[in-house]
């Protein structure tokens, strides 16, 4: 027995953990390797993640006017165009009155953080020099790195990479709108019997998160500027304007893109009105905030976003080292389209599907790939999201 024992030495508590141990090096090595792929080509899988966002967010529309008698091509360009002109004039919107006043309002907020700085140095709580100038370099240092400014148009060849995208972006819309039951269809063919159903489930919920949280976050990032804006008007702050859009930017990136935007407001009004009217900014700005967390989202979102905050910062954090701002906008859609996909796959098991279940699987997936809108996709799946914003996203904090 002990000569077999050596003979296997694989067989032993240690001999299971080393296996263990390095299946897990194994995943992790081709969750790298998968990782560095798509960031190579960048170009494409950001174009492609952002047009599946704003398609899942636009699919109820294109689905109403064809319950209303519309023709699928007429439904899908008038749902395309008027997103293209939204999104259009919104870019447009942002764009002209950042960059309009861009370096005034760079000078404010350096300002305001000099005179932070100098209350820090020179306030009653003693704090070392070089931590402070450390701290500042180390943000300085982010905020000017390229992972954090891969996603800003800087120079002729981001301009046109960036155009590139945009381009990209909107044609893979389209035939994400106009195709998209082909395509899931076709998709779904690697899927046989109660694997079909599971499939058609994943791809129902997750477009149900996704759809939902995009609508739900422009509503709250809306709200956020609407009203803080108004405060700085109010108050007499300079360069409202473009800090009530950089309030609607920051709000599409949870827990701290509304935070970091008042920070800016409220350094801004320090400069311009002085420390009482950035006291005011700060206050406000926390109000908000707070509606937004105890009111607004519960309301407009219900609990799609049915992740951990834990689990929020960590894909922010990774999601913004490895693509910057879009990174940090794309990681939490993501990982709670992936949770919501988990959760879907488990909900049921094999043995709980009936072959009644995989026959209409059957039926549907077939509709889809002659490109006729399904019975769950006509009535945009009444049966499946109540079960994401009740049942199954109910679990969400407590798992």
């Amino acid at each position: 027995m002990q000569t077999q024992n050596r003979a296997n030495p694989w067989q032993d508590g240690l001999g299971r953990v080393s296996i263990r141990a390095g299946q897990l090096l194994m995943l992790l090595a081709l969750t790298a390797v998968l990782i560095y792929g798509l960031i190579q080509v960048r170009l494409v899988v950001i174009p492609l993640l952002l047009a599946l966002i704003l398609a899942a967010a636009i699919a109820p529309l294109v689905n109403w006017l064809r319950r209303k008698g519309w023709p699928s091509a007429a439904a899908t360009g008038f749902s395309f165009l008027l997103l293209l002109l939204a999104l259009g004039g919104l870019v447009a919107a942002i764009v002209f009155a950042v960059i309009g006043q861009a370096g005034e309002l760079a000078r404010s907020a350096t300002a305001g953080f000099d005179q932070v700085y100098a209350f820090v140095r020179t306030g009653p709580i003693p704090v070392d020099d070089q931590q402070i100038q450390q701290a500042r370099d180390a943000v300085l240092d982010f905020v000017t790195s390229s992972t954090a400014g891969a996603g800003v148009v800087t120079g002729l060849s981001a301009a046109g990479t960036f155009i590139t995208g945009a381009l990209l972006m909107a044609v893979i819309l389209f035939f994400f709108l106009k195709d998209g039951e082909r395509i899931w269809a076709f998709i779904l063919r690697a899927f046989k019997g109660t694997r079909l159903v599971k499939a058609r489930r994943v791809g129902q919920d997750s477009l149900a998160v996704l759809g939902g949280y995009v609508r739900g976050t422009a509503i709250v990032a809306i709200v956020d500027a609407f009203f803080i804006g108004l405060a700085l008007v109010v108050l007499g702050v300079p360069l409202a304007l473009p800090l009530a859009a950089i309030v609607f930017i920051g709000a599409f990136i949870p827990l701290v893109g509304a935070t970091l935007a008042g920070v800016l407001a409220a350094l801004v009004a320090l400069v311009a009105n002085g420390p009482v009217t950035a006291l005011i900014v700060i206050i406000v700005v926390i109000v908000v905030n707070q509606l937004e967390g105890n009111f607004l989202q519960p309301v407009v979102m219900g609990r799609t976003l049915s992740v951990h905050a834990l689990v929020i910062l960590l894909a922010l954090t990774a999601g913004t080292i490895l693509a910057g701002i879009i990174g940090a906008i794309l990681s939490v859609p993501l990982a709670a389209v992936i949770w919501a996909a988990i959760k879907a796959w488990n909900e049921k098991t094999d043995a709980q599907i009936t072959a009644e279940d995989v026959s209409r699987a059957e039926q549907e997936t077939s509709r889809d790939a002659h490109g006729q809108l399904s019975a769950a996709a006509a009535t945009d799946h009444p049966s499946r999201e109540p079960a994401v914003s009740e049942s199954r996203a109910g679990q969400g904090t407590e798992e």
